[in-house]
């Protein structure tokens, strides 16, 4: 517990600041390549503050030339750091609409180009999902966490479909990532801090062949499956 109070203790007043900070780097550059530079350094010192060390597998699979859609099972608090570090090249989040909401953080993110998702209206999420679907086309790739939220027991929760919805209009290939460590690291719903390990392994991209719901659903049991294969027990 002293471990985990510690870190939230810097952590914050640290998040706080690096936000702030990329906030004034997309004054000067709007691409957002600054901003996602800050991040990544926060990630780094997040990740080496809590005793994390950080093994990737997998980048070569992952297409230079193209966009495409990170998929990632969501173990815990620390993917978020450890796919920043993981993934690489630049991309951006689609998270939920409330994250936006929060002073300094959320509009840092929409400065930096991420895409807000309200799940509260179906009409404005196909909205989200349409201006999301529109940055991918122009080059950007994008990373969601289909279960939508974190596994209390590592084992994959079902996989909400408004991802491959996207994949489906965006027409770029789907890459799947397993994370493997996170939970135990920081355990779900709990304070608690351990030092550990962190696997990020990146899966061979499985193109979108047909955007009908039919094939929404076949994309969605392949990528499934690939991320599964992944997990340690």
């Amino acid at each position: 517990m002293l471990r985990a109070y510690l870190f939230l203790l810097i952590f914050i007043p640290l998040t706080f600041v690096f936000a702030f900070s990329a906030i004034i780097a997309t004054l000067f550059d709007p691409t957002g390549r600054f901003y996602h530079g800050h991040a990544r350094l926060w990630s780094l010192i997040s990740l080496r503050m809590a005793g994390v060390r950080l093994v990737v597998a997998g980048q070569e699979l992952v297409p230079a030339d193209q966009p495409v859609i990170y998929m990632s099972n969501h173990q815990g608090n620390f993917d978020i750091h450890a796919l920043f570090r993981a993934i690489p090249y630049r991309f951006s989040w689609i998270a939920k609409e409330e994250l936006f909401s929060i002073p300094i953080f959320g509009h840092s993110m929409r400065r930096a180009g991420y895409v807000p998702l309200d799940r509260s209206d179906g009409r404005q999420a196909l909205k989200s999902m349409e201006r999301a679907a529109t940055i991918i086309r122009e080059g950007r790739s994008v990373v969601i966490f289909p279960e939508g939220t974190r596994t209390p027991d590592g084992n994959l929760l079902p996989f909400k479909k408004g991802g491959f919805l996207l994949a489906g209009k965006a027409g770029v290939p789907v890459v799947p990532v397993t994370i493997n460590g996170s939970r135990q690291v920081n355990p779900s719903k709990r304070i608690e801090l351990y030092p550990g390990t962190i696997t990020v392994r990146f899966g061979a991209p499985i193109p979108v062949s047909d955007g009908s719901g039919k094939g929404r659903e076949e994309l969605l049991q392949r990528v499934r499956a690939a991320i599964a294969a992944g997990l340690e027990n």
